[in-house]
């Protein structure tokens, strides 16, 4: 079949490329799920719509450059891939098309200082603390600051936990069941470092050797999907030397992390590392899935009971089709009622940098995500993502409602331990 986007153009990618835009066929069925097409009803900013612009871009028809405010305000939340009839793989299009794009672009200023500044702290823990900790001492000022700037430090927590490095190898309680290499992350460990411990110690209850490589670092998703390839790759292959492969699986408790990774193959397509990346991927696992693949060891009865509201991250529940395997533990302990949320399929606006990038879009997926949370009657929420739980517990304090919001391992950890 011959393709009217000129393949050898866009590299190893634009077959991917042109295939993803060959199944779309303009059904509609994606503007129900997308949440920025949701937000501002305009075709231009759905999927169907953000499709026929990019083929009209890399057809040479249309510039780069009209495409990019769509684009941008895309959430990459693929909930469209879920809801999609014709199987149309979006993240093969949009991911590729971002970086081809910020070729063609040319961003103001603030946009510019606001990137840089997220792309050279948000990936290092030490960077980062140090910033986050510059940034609550220029809260007084928050108001004399750019737009861009202020809307990064209204979503730091009032508090920055304390740094504790972890060890080598974690060993599993009893008999070892498997063994596996945990990605502690980068934003998460430094704004909530006590997800990964919970997932240390739910893993060794239930048999599971950890190995915590020291010389890995962040997944690169961050820039994966805001089109910095270059920086994406230097990332990912820090982390393809760092993970060892003798182990039963690679675990992330992050689902942007997850999500990232398992995208290594489409971002080193047709180059030296493909392989490589390629294997490393078929090992990536949320812990989720891992827990529910080897039976979960039971949990004690909680002490008193609670309704707890599970939110999907989109990027464990579209992007990596993991639904069923989070409900499953949650629902393991007695005494915990799980409760469902009202367009659970529609984004946070979290989305990575999303909501410090869109801050308009986000805010109002923000504010519709709180609403349908507290609809449910929940005393407490549960989600897999620390994006979303930063996202959505700003936006409970906004309606003066902050309720308990914890990582899904946080609660099996505390179900364990009879610390809920």
């Amino acid at each position: 079949m011959q393709h009217a986007i000129p393949l050898d153009h866009y590299g190893p990618r634009g077959a991917l490329m042109a295939r993803a835009v060959e199944k779309c066929v303009h059904c509609g069925f994606c503007l129900s799920t997308c949440p920025s097409y949701q937000v501002l009803g305009d075709e231009a900013d759905s999927p169907r719509g953000r499709i026929f612009l990019m083929k009209s871009a890399l057809e040479g028809e249309l510039a780069f450059e009209a495409t990019v405010p769509y684009i941008d305000r895309c959430l990459g939340c693929l909930a469209c891939v879920t809801t999609c009839p014709s199987g149309v793989p979006y993240h093969e299009l949009v991911t590729p098309f971002r970086a081809q794009a910020e070729a063609h672009r040319s961003r103001p200023f603030m946009q510019r200082v606001q990137r840089k500044l997220m792309h050279e702290t948000l990936p290092y823990p030490d960077r980062f603390r140090l910033a986050a900790r510059m940034g609550k001492l220029a809260q007084p000022i928050k108001g004399m600051l750019p737009q861009e700037l202020r809307g990064m430090l209204a979503l730091l927590p009032d508090r920055l936990p304390a740094s504790t490095p972890f060890p080598e190898v974690y060993p599993a309680e009893g008999t070892r069941r498997a063994r596996v290499a945990l990605l502690i992350g980068c934003v998460q460990n430094v704004l909530s470092p006590e997800i990964n411990w919970a997932t240390l110690r739910v893993l060794a209850k239930n048999g599971v050797e950890v190995v915590i490589p020291q010389e890995q670092g962040c997944c690169g998703a961050l820039m994966l999907h805001t089109g910095d390839n270059n920086h994406a790759q230097q990332l990912a292959r820090n982390n393809l030397r760092a993970f060892p492969r003798d182990v039963d699986a690679i675990v992330t408790n992050a689902a942007g992390c997850g999500s990232g990774m398992k995208e290594y193959g489409l971002l080193f397509k047709g180059t030296s590392d493909e392989e490589a990346a390629t294997a490393f991927t078929r090992k990536v696992k949320d812990v989720s899935v891992l827990l529910a693949e080897l039976g979960l060891q039971a949990p004690p009865p909680l002490a008193k009971s609670i309704k707890i509201a599970y939110h999907d991250a989109c990027h464990l529940a579209h992007a990596q089709g993991v639904t069923a395997a989070p409900r499953q533990m949650l629902r393991a302990i007695p005494n915990v009622t799980l409760l469902e949320i009202s367009q659970s399929e529609i984004c946070c606006g979290s989305a990575g940098t999303y909501n410090l990038e869109q801050p308009e879009v986000a805010q109002a997926l923000g504010q519709r995500k709180a609403e349908n949370i507290l609809s449910t009657g929940c005393e407490a929420i549960v989600a897999g993502n620390i994006g979303c739980i930063v996202q959505i517990g700003a936006h409970l304090k906004q309606l003066g409602q902050p309720l308990p919001i914890y990582h899904t391992i946080e609660v099996l950890d505390r179900a364990y331990r009879q610390a809920l």
